[in-house]
């Protein structure tokens, strides 16, 4: 099948391109920039230029293919809500012109805020309210005649020194000379290979069910204080416990998700789409050294 990939160049993308590809699908990619045209052409997908600014862009690349794959998003958390409306936009333009054809279409949305304090499965809905609306306004699209699915992602690794939110706690620890966590650090994140991830793009869009969600999950929970620890022991720092009355002015816009639980399960998608996360975990992964450049 022809694939149109937003974020086709990024860090799970380039993952996924491979791995549709080595499939036997065609890939096209959207690109940016002449750096993001390039790496996509070094990878054998076809560039289709654009952002997603640009509605037009987008629409025509949904039209043209037979499946739509949407992993791109701004991940700048200065301007969350805005980038959140920008990705909405983005979505219901896509989605718009596959309306009554029964073609996939897959967005991205995350598993944390899913079900904080609990272990969160694929059939729990998606927590109302936030700025990212990726998944609620995918998914509807299955009541339009669209095969639109979400695959909701943890903190995702692989040997090219990012891990989701764990690369800004490192930034932060850096600023502030201490590697934290609030309270006893017990509060869980799930995580997953990126090169597991995308191979769970490759079996939603090849086997995936209309209105479902999955969740790229290998490791169920990893708690915050081992990735405080693992920091401080990249960054040279000490490890150190922040109160939560504290944990504001230390983390910043950060806190939220420093202090939050947000394990989650992959049992259910294991089941539906015969998937097995096969690659290092998250915690042996980022322990490697120099896995953070540092």
């Amino acid at each position: 099948m022809r694939v149109f990939i937003t974020g086709a160049a990024g860090f799970i993308g380039t993952a996924t391109t491979k791995e549709l590809i080595a499939s036997g699908h065609e890939v096209l990619g959207l690109a940016r920039s002449d750096d993001n045209a390039k790496a996509l052409e070094k990878l054998g997908a076809k560039v289709h230029r654009g952002s997603l600014e640009d509605l037009d862009s987008l629409r025509k690349g949904a039209k043209e293919t037979d499946v739509t794959i949407h992993l791109a998003f701004i991940h700048d958390f200065t301007k969350f809500a805005e980038n959140g409306q920008i990705d909405k936009r983005a979505i219901e333009s896509m989605g718009g012109v596959l309306e009554g054809t029964n073609k996939p279409f897959i967005v991205t949305s995350g598993t944390l805020l899913v079900a904080p304090g609990r272990l969160a499965t694929e059939e729990d809905p998606v927590a109302p309210g936030l700025p990212r609306v990726s998944e609620t306004a995918g998914l509807a699209f299955a009541k339009q005649g669209v095969r639109a699915m979400a695959v909701r992602l943890p903190q995702v690794h692989g040997g090219d020194g990012k891990c989701g939110l764990v690369n800004l706690f490192l930034e932060i620890a850096r600023e502030k000379g201490v590697s934290g966590y609030i309270g006893d650090g017990g509060n869980r994140w799930s995580g997953a290979h990126r090169l597991d991830v995308a191979r769970l793009y490759r079996l939603a869009l090849e086997k995936g069910t209309a209105g479902r969600s999955y969740h790229a999950v290998a490791d169920e929970g990893v708690a915050a204080r081992d990735i405080a620890e693992i920091i401080g022991r990249h960054l040279k720092l000490p490890v150190k416990s922040i109160p939560a009355d504290k944990a504001p002015a230390h983390f910043g816009m950060m806190a939220m998700f420093a202090g939050m639980d947000g394990a989650a399960s992959s049992a259910l998608t294991q089941k539906w789409l015969g998937w097995k996360p096969t690659e290092i975990g998250l915690i042996a992964d980022i322990s490697r050294p120099g896995y953070f450049g540092v």
